[in-house]
């Protein structure tokens, strides 16, 4: 297995990069391998300045960067020497099994989506959140910010989706999943919630539970919440919130510290035709590693082709 890695992506590139690949190189089995894509010069310089071997690693030359700052649809086209253009060409080519960066997130979709194609059926493909709960395990949360706008259908997709995940990535045998909406009754919320809940309250293609409310959230009432990515980044985003707040205040608490982003390293875009795993923009060595060895689980998960069959 081969992963592709975006040295140049985040706000502590290429220093966190470099050094998370070494890290989870050491972690990683002998048969994967990872393949780090940046300016060949820097890579290899920055290599043997973090103590790694530039021999252990495959260098793709990419001199140019798609910054936070670009426009993510004109970027890809525009700046094909990019790391992150390269790492989908190689990605799409099935030279490399996965690819991942932190770098920016819209550049990333627009990659994804157009370079190696959504799942045909599928027809949003979404972004995944991991959110500790009280219990002891974790919940997930869909869509986290790629679809603001949804309609019932896609988010029973994204019930089928994360339903998926959380069972072949996580272990969790028939997944409890659940809507966020403002009240537990099916009559309750917007005409996105109760239109969606009309879907999903006979199927057999997902274990659904019912409506949850935003305090059932941390307490493990259902392992897959769906929502749409306005709702779902808004949760996402007051959970790191509390989390900095607490840090700022010197408060610590067993639970808590399991939101810190550095646990989870990255999350997969479900719904395309290959694994692209996305990570936090402020990862530092530690998160980057973490999001290679989990770009490896998905990977060997297959779960990627066990989407394509079930949409198919």
């Amino acid at each position: 297995m081969k992963i592709g890695l975006d040295i140049m992506g985040g706000d502590f590139a290429p220093e966190a990069n470099v050094s998370g690949a070494i890290l989870a190189n050491k972690e990683l089995p002998q048969d994967t391998s990872i393949v780090l894509f940046g300016d060949q010069d820097v890579v290899r310089e920055k290599l043997v300045e973090l103590g790694g071997n530039p021999d252990d690693f495959e260098i793709v030359h990419a001199p140019d960067v798609i910054t936070m700052h670009d426009h993510p649809t004109r970027a890809i086209p525009q700046k094909p020497n990019s790391t992150i253009s390269k790492g989908f060409d190689l990605l799409a080519s099935g030279e490399i099994q996965a690819f991942a960066s932190t770098g920016n997130t819209g550049a990333m979709l627009v990659g994804a989506i157009y370079k190696v194609n959504a799942v045909p059926g599928i027809i949003r493909p979404c972004i995944t959140s991991t959110i500790p709960n009280i219990k002891g395990g974790n919940s997930l949360i869909l869509d986290v910010g790629a679809n603001a706008d949804c309609k019932p259908d896609v988010l029973y997709q994204f019930a089928i989706l994360g339903s998926m995940y959380a069972k072949e990535v996580y272990g969790i045998e028939n997944p409890k999943v659940g809507l966020l909406n403002i009240g537990e009754e099916e009559t309750k919320g917007n005409l996105l919630t109760q239109s969606a809940f009309k879907l999903m309250q006979d199927t057999t293609d997902f274990n659904f539970t019912g409506n949850i409310e935003g305090r059932d959230i941390f307490t493990g009432k259902v392992d897959v919440i769906v929502c749409d990515g306005f709702t779902g980044n808004v949760v996402l985003k007051q959970a790191e919130g509390l989390f900095g707040l607490m840090q700022k205040r010197g408060l610590r608490d067993e639970y808590f510290d399991r939101f810190n982003y550095e646990n989870y390293g990255g999350t997969p875009i479900l719904g395309v035709n290959s694994n692209v795993i996305i990570g936090h923009g402020i990862s530092n060595d530690i998160a980057v590693k973490n999001m290679l060895l989990h770009s490896y689980d998905v990977t060997k998960s297959k779960l990627t082709d066990k989407i394509k069959e079930a949409i198919n």
